[in-house]
């Protein structure tokens, strides 16, 4: 199995939403799906859904073109999408059915994703009663109760505490351990980092950056270097021409220019034996270089 888009362009009223962007998922795991507000990710998501038909282009699945009726999809949308008067169980056996799921091939489903996500308690409740983390988990819920090949998360972390950002995190491990295919779109450049292999960052509906993550990052020069002391190490630091980006308790994140640098302060702070307990040099970030290509 695998998604493909090809060339795929989406225009409202004269302007385009999405310009001509391809990427492909060729085997299970998360892609991350990424840009500013107004990019074009929740467009493409809803062209890759069949929600909006594309203008130019080709969306496939496994080789025949994407409706939906050929993928059995799950989808966790940014907005809250939960009737608020509605008993929490009378809205899963709706979405189930919807799916085709069979009465008791829902119920089993529903209790079997209401225990691993820690919300039976809240069955018979209606959706106004709960938190806005526990309709997130509900939400979640919806997206893969069916048991979905291709899963699109939007923002799947909104409104977890870290508790239950760890529990919603520990499901979507063992959904790839399933053979599941994802795409993730998120805010949360940490995130995505942990997750995915494979990005694609749109700005204003085109690509500014795609390919594997550990690629990108490696055609990257170091621009941080971590530095753990037993004592203060400003003086040191200054010595030999770099910047403090942040401090605390004698830990301390430097601004690289050169690398060269950072191993002469290394040499300084041994000769005059001050211990480190921490010295690494790092590549940017994905939040980085996200703001690089896409900041204004």
């Amino acid at each position: 199995m695998s998604l493909v888009l090809e060339n795929v362009s989406k225009s409202f009223v004269g302007k385009k939403a999405v310009d001509n962007i391809s990427f492909s998922l060729e085997k299970p795991g998360v892609f991350g799906l990424l840009g500013t507000n107004g990019a074009g990710k929740t467009t493409t998501i809803r062209m890759i859904l069949g929600i909006l038909k594309k203008d130019e282009g080709k969306i496939t699945w496994s080789g025949k073109e994407v409706d939906r009726k050929n993928v059995n999809f799950g989808y966790l949308p940014e907005e809250r999408g939960v009737y608020p008067k509605t008993k929490i169980f009378d809205q899963l056996m709706y979405f189930a059915k919807l799916k085709g799921m069979k009465k008791q091939e829902a119920i089993n489903s529903i209790q079997t994703w209401a225990k691993k996500l820690k919300v039976e308690e809240y069955m018979q409740m209606p959706a106004e009663k709960l938190s806005k983390g526990n309709q997130q988990k509900i939400q979640f819920m919806t997206a893969v109760i069916h048991n979905p090949e291709l899963i699109i998360l939007d923002e799947p972390f909104s409104g977890l505490d870290p508790v239950n950002t760890e529990l919603i995190k520990n499901i979507i491990i063992e959904l790839i351990t399933q053979g599941k295919y994802i795409i993730m779109s998120a805010h949360q450049m940490v995130t995505i980092e942990e997750f995915c292999s494979d990005i694609i960052i749109l700005s204003r509906g085109k690509t500014v950056l795609k390919g594997n993550l550990k690629q990108i990052k490696e055609n990257y020069p170091a621009n941080r270097v971590e530095v753990s002391a037993n004592q203060n190490i400003e003086k040191y630091i200054e010595e030999v021409g770099l910047q403090i980006e942040n401090s605390k308790d004698n830990d301390y994140i430097i601004k690289l220019d050169d690398e060269k640098k950072a191993h002469s302060l290394l040499n300084k702070l041994i000769s005059d034996g001050i211990q480190v307990s921490k010295f690494e040099i790092k590549k940017p970030t994905l939040n980085d270089i996200f703001i690089e290509k896409v900041g204004e």
